[in-house]
């Protein structure tokens, strides 16, 4: 499988077209940006660990029954995904209180959720991805109501899954976004699942092993990413 034509360059990853149509190949990068794009870095080998937690988390779902666009890893950098058309909104799912929704509602960062939250973000960097409600994503024809339901059911089976997941390597889900996109019609999980993705904490001492290391100054961001890829890949 080779690269063509880029068809797209976002802020983690490049997304080649293939020589067969119904699939592409996305490339992970190490830059690292924040507050849309505001604060922009790199952390090194962010791609490579990127591009294989990805992996390991989409074929964790694959057996659960959600389906996703991940068909195999090509690289340490790289996969072969199918051609999604991605449905532009941010589905954010949230289970420990933390970042805006603690700024947003005066909920102490940390505090458990009685009930899990899932949100809905406009997909618009230059908007400043504005939280939206079912009706908007209606009323703007993001998506249609039966879309808009199966990406919902789908959002709280990762996050049933991931949470158990994450659980058994010693690390608290508290909240993630996720992106789904249209492949020959249908509705399936696209994007990344990754420590840029996810806030992901320890969960004996709740230190932070995700992108707020970045965001917030709190060093040590590469080995904190290694450290999320390693028990990832180690279980207990």
């Amino acid at each position: 499988m080779s690269k063509l034509g880029m068809l797209y360059e976002g802020k983690a990853k490049k997304v080649y077209e293939t020589e067969v149509k119904s699939e592409y190949i996305v490339e992970y990068k190490d830059d690292a940006t924040a507050f849309n794009g505001v604060k922009k870095g790199q952390i090194s080998e962010k791609g490579l660990i990127n591009n294989q937690m990805s992996a390991i988390l989409f074929e964790a779902l694959e057996e659960k029954g959600v389906p996703t666009h991940f068909v195999k890893l090509l690289s340490d950098r790289e996969m072969l995904v199918k051609a999604v058309t991605i449905i532009p909104l941010e589905v954010i799912i949230r289970n420990v209180a933390a970042g805006s929704f603690s700024k947003r509602l005066g909920v102490e960062e940390g505090s458990p959720l009685a009930k899990t939250v899932l949100e809905f973000c406009l997909k618009d960097d230059d908007l400043g991805d504005p939280l939206i409600n079912d009706d908007h994503a209606l009323a703007l024809e993001l998506a249609t109501e039966e879309q808009i339901n199966t990406i919902k059911k789908y959002a709280h089976e990762v996050n049933n899954t991931m949470v158990d997941f994450f659980d058994t390597r010693g690390i608290k889900l508290v909240d993630f976004k996720l992106e789904f996109g249209l492949f020959e019609g249908k509705v399936i999980l696209a994007d990344e699942i990754s420590p840029d993705t996810c806030r992901l904490w320890d969960k004996e001492t709740n230190k932070k092993l995700d992108k707020d290391r970045f965001r917030r100054d709190l060093g040590d961001v590469e080995a904190s990413y290694w450290e999320v890829l390693n028990r990832v890949k180690n279980k207990g």
